[in-house]
């Protein structure tokens, strides 16, 4: 082989290199930011089941209009966690329209530090308040 074909053979592996470490950049910032959005979804849907125990009456296991009547809002076992995050929640006491419920979800995928602070009000708004770890970017 002539020193040309040796320098295209290079170039060429060289290039492909590049390339494979450019694409495994890409997937594993798409994998963080698909791993955020899922906890986001799953905050939702928290939101709305301890939304639905607010407004429950008490006589049917619910708030009866606050999220700390009752027996107080706690998250269901077999929400707790999933492939996603695990889940706590801390419920802040209020009379009617100022209580609320602030969900932490901690990425089990992620860094160790990622995780996703939403809350719901008294109106079944949810609000994210804060991402931090991978998420924060």
């Amino acid at each position: 082989m002539g020193q040309q074909q040796l320098l295209l053979i290079i170039l060429g592996v060289i290039i492909v290199g590049i390339a494979i470490a450019v694409g495994l950049s890409l997937f594993a910032a798409n994998s963080v930011q698909a791993n955020k959005d899922a906890i986001i979804n799953d905050i939702n849907n928290l939101a709305a089941n301890a939304y639905q125990f607010r407004i429950r009456p008490v006589s049917m296991a619910g708030g009866g209009g606050d999220y700390s009547g009752g027996l107080g809002y706690k998250i269901p076992f077999k929400m707790s966690s999933n492939d996603n995050a695990t889940y706590t929640c801390a419920v802040t006491a209020g009379s009617g329209t100022t209580g609320s419920v602030q969900f932490t979800g901690k990425s089990v995928t992620a860094s160790q530090t990622s995780n996703v602070i939403g809350s719901v009000d008294a109106g079944g708004r949810v609000t994210f308040s804060s991402f931090t770890g991978d998420f924060a970017q």
